[in-house]
């Protein structure tokens, strides 16, 4: 049983709100003001959650919130404001002032008793940092994880700091390779020179000789001065060539000679430049493919490839997803965000992600819980959004009997099972599954209709 405290002048919708919120089995305080809320927030005991309206005779709701999140005893309240007409403004103001939700007036029964659900579930215990050993909270960077797969590659870089040999990071975009690249560097005798990193991938192609290899004054239209390339701003450190699988290539041609020759010529210069830097190059495409379709340079390939490292891809190691997510919550709260933590069923709904944007991805979705999530425990409520995430290869785990069938037939099961699928996670509530599957109401009834699905609950 939760204690509530209705805020509204509205008489009769104050009264009906009370007695549905008593015959859900919870206890009931009321006041009719803004004054009397504030003053019944500061001396009563246990208050659960307010439910408050926005225009009130004296001050407004918002005010109201506003006050009731400075008293230090009540920052964790759970408010639901109410209004007659939702507007842009008051909503995101609400929201802003960390509403739990923003209803309109009427509501229903169903809705008051699925919110008082979701307000429960977001709850939880008192947060605290979880505990994150080897997960270090400084500035330098680290390959996060305790999985086996990650181990190997943390072991693998240990041994290749050791030397100064070329090293080739593949893996999918999102894995960290250029935090690996870093942390390789850290660990090497290089450290105390300087880190450069360039993406092949994003530098247009008649600019990429430059960026690389420098330019003398005079050499193109804008020259205006001698500039040194990443190769010698690298010199006696590390320079991390990403996407070097990108490269064109004419420019894999320019850099295999650096790389045998150890010198570089810049754009418009005759003079030569030798440098001292640690090569580790970066890509997420298949280059051994590439050198079959002699779209990557097979002497190139040989040059760079000296020590291979994999890194998995995040589903590939599952142990590292909840705690990832409990750090990246953290590191979130230690920067001055509000402190979460991970509920049962959002740890749930986390491992049940194929993550195709692999550790990125998932630091994005956390700090968007950090900000998004309506209570101190994140539930999987607050994750809805990865519904809907595109899996991470094309095709990969459809079974072969759907893959057998005529396009229409495969879209009819798929958008069956993806019905009855959202009408169970959202209880039989149409608004709801509409909601989940990303589209309207309206559409939801034809498809209902279209597929003889039964009927459900029209709320």
């Amino acid at each position: 049983m939760s204690v509530i405290l209705i805020v509204d002048d509205d008489d009769a919708f104050r009264e009906s709100l009370a007695e549905t919120l008593m015959d859900l089995g919870h206890a009931v305080l009321q006041s009719v003001d803004g004054v009397d809320a504030l003053a019944r927030l500061a001396r009563d005991g246990i208050i659960d959650c307010v439910f408050l309206d926005f225009r009130l005779p004296d001050i407004d709701g918002l005010a109201v919130l506003e006050r009731l999140r400075a008293m230090p005893a009540r920052a964790g309240v759970a408010v639901v404001m109410l209004t007659g007409f939702a507007t842009s403004d008051n909503t995101i103001h609400a929201m802003r002032l960390g509403a739990f939700e923003h209803l309109t007036k009427p509501v229903g029964r169903e809705a008051i008793a699925q919110l008082l659900t979701k307000i429960d579930a977001s709850a939880g215990p008192e947060p605290a940092l979880p505990d994150l050993t080897d997960f270090d909270m400084g500035d330098a960077p680290r390959l996060l994880g305790r999985s086996e797969a990650l181990r190997e590659v943390q072991k693998q870089i240990g041994r290749a700091a050791m030397s100064n040999a070329t090293v080739f990071f593949t893996g999918e975009t999102g894995t960290g390779k250029e935090v690996a690249a870093r942390v390789l560097h850290n660990a090497s005798a290089r450290k105390g020179g300087a880190f450069v990193a360039i993406n092949c991938a994003a530098i247009p192609e008649d600019l990429l000789e430059s960026e690389l290899f420098g330019h003398v004054r005079g050499a193109f239209t804008g020259a205006v001065a001698d500039r040194p390339g990443r190769f010698v701003q690298a010199h006696g450190g590390t320079l991390f060539l990403d996407e070097v699988g990108d490269l064109p290539l004419a420019m894999q041609a320019k850099l295999l000679r650096a790389l045998q020759e150890r010198v570089i010529t810049p754009v418009g210069s005759e003079r030569t430049v030798a440098f001292d830097v640690r090569i580790v190059a970066a890509t997420h495409r298949d280059i051994a493919r590439d050198v079959a379709a002699q779209t990557f340079r097979e002497d190139l390939f040989y040059r760079l490839n000296v020590i291979p490292i994999a890194l998995p891809a995040l589903r590939e190691r599952p142990d590292d997803i909840v705690p990832l997510a409990a750090h990246f919550l953290a590191v979130t709260a230690a920067s001055g965000g509000p402190l979460r933590v991970l509920g049962a069923t959002a740890e749930a709904r986390l491992r049940g992600h194929a993550w195709p944007g692999n550790v990125r991805e998932l630091r994005n979705a956390m700090e968007r819980v950090a900000v998004l999530a309506r209570g101190p425990q994140v539930t999987r409520d607050d994750l809805a959004f990865l519904h809907h995430a595109p899996p991470a290869h094309t095709g990969a785990g459809i079974p072969a009997a759907l893959l057998a069938l005529t396009l229409p037939e495969a879209i009819e099961r798929l958008e069956r099972a993806a019905l009855h699928a959202a009408l169970a996670e959202s209880a039989g509530n149409r608004a709801e599954a509409a909601r989940r599957l990303g589209i309207s109401r309206q559409a939801l009834y034809t498809k209902l209709a279209a597929y003889g699905v039964g009927r459900v609950s029209e709320s």
